[in-house]
């Protein structure tokens, strides 16, 4: 605690002088900036008919940020020598892994309140390298997209990027992941762009969000349905005011009408015997022999 303490107070410290040296096509981890401003800045580029797509993925990026880099990041010179030893020594602390004490020399720790400032002052390099080139592009986080308007130049883009990456940020492009494509192609943020630069919900992202559903609404949880109503709500919620500028609406619809489902076989599983069952179903209005009949197969 006393550790997270000390970072939150740096935190405070740094990012007013190291946020607005950043690159305006970062959106991740800065105050004021959001994933769907990114997304409103890709389909920007894409209906001013830039239709192609550099995804850049980069393999574990926050395992592997160098350390050495952040002495002599941009905004670096404006830390004082005593707190850039106290941030290096957040990153060279050591992990318990396994009951084995692990030393660490690269990586910045995930879910410390330093680590996405740090995070961000590697990858602002690539973001200044890319104005400097005078291409368009998206950065949130180590998700970046640069639009272009031909596949040719996509790949170009693509070598010439990874050689960025890898020789001066000494970070590991996922050749497997990254692609020159068309933007219907590929997902950004858990959206698909289309090519008139409208939004659509990525086919990933639509069939992922049924995951933490089937686990809230197993029958045998031993819940209060009314309870289990209200942790659906809290998540469909949430889900779909992230989604809401996406053109989803049948893919909604389908995931509306399963998840209802389920909540009817948890209520029917909680009636446990034929004639508790066949009773709430008579209640709901349902004709006694196919009540009865249901209430006999459960």
């Amino acid at each position: 605690m006393v550790d997270r303490l000390v970072q939150q107070a740096i935190l405070k410290v740094l990012e007013p002088i190291l946020d607005p040296t950043f690159s305006s096509s970062s959106f991740g981890f800065r105050p004021g900036r959001s994933a769907h401003q990114a997304l409103a800045q890709a389909q920007s580029y894409v209906a001013d008919g830039r239709g192609i797509v550099v995804d850049i993925d980069l393999e574990k990026f926050f395992d592997r940020v160098n350390h050495e880099h952040h002495d002599g990041a941009s905004g670096a010179a404006l830390w004082r020598q005593a707190l850039l030893r106290i941030v290096r020594c957040f990153l060279e602390a050591a992990m318990m892994q396994a009951g084995v004490c692990i030393e660490r020399y690269e990586g910045t720790p995930q879910g410390d309140p330093l680590s996405p400032l740090l995070a961000n002052l590697p990858l602002d390099d690539l973001g200044k390298e890319l104005e400097r080139r005078g291409h368009r592009f998206c950065r949130y986080a180590d998700d970046c997209n640069i639009y272009v308007r031909s596949q040719a130049a996509g790949e170009r883009v693509m070598a010439s990027a990874a050689v960025f990456l890898e020789g001066k940020l000494r970070l590991k492009v996922n050749r497997q992941k990254s692609a020159a494509a068309p933007v219907r192609e590929r997902s950004f943020l858990g959206h698909r762009l289309l090519s008139d630069g409208r939004l659509g919900g990525a086919p990933k992202s639509l069939a992922r969000a049924k995951h933490p559903l089937i686990r809230m609404t197993r029958r045998r949880r031993g819940i209060a349905l009314e309870r289990m109503i209200r942790e659906v709500n809290s998540f469909t919620t949430g889900w779909v005011t992230y989604f809401r500028h996406a053109a989803c609406k049948s893919a909604l619809r389908d995931i509306d009408d399963w998840l209802r489902r389920k909540l009817r076989y948890v209520r029917l599983k909680q009636c446990k015997r034929a004639k508790p069952t066949a009773d709430f179903l008579m209640k709901c209005g349902v004709p006694a022999r196919r009540a009865w009949f249901v209430g006999g197969r459960g």
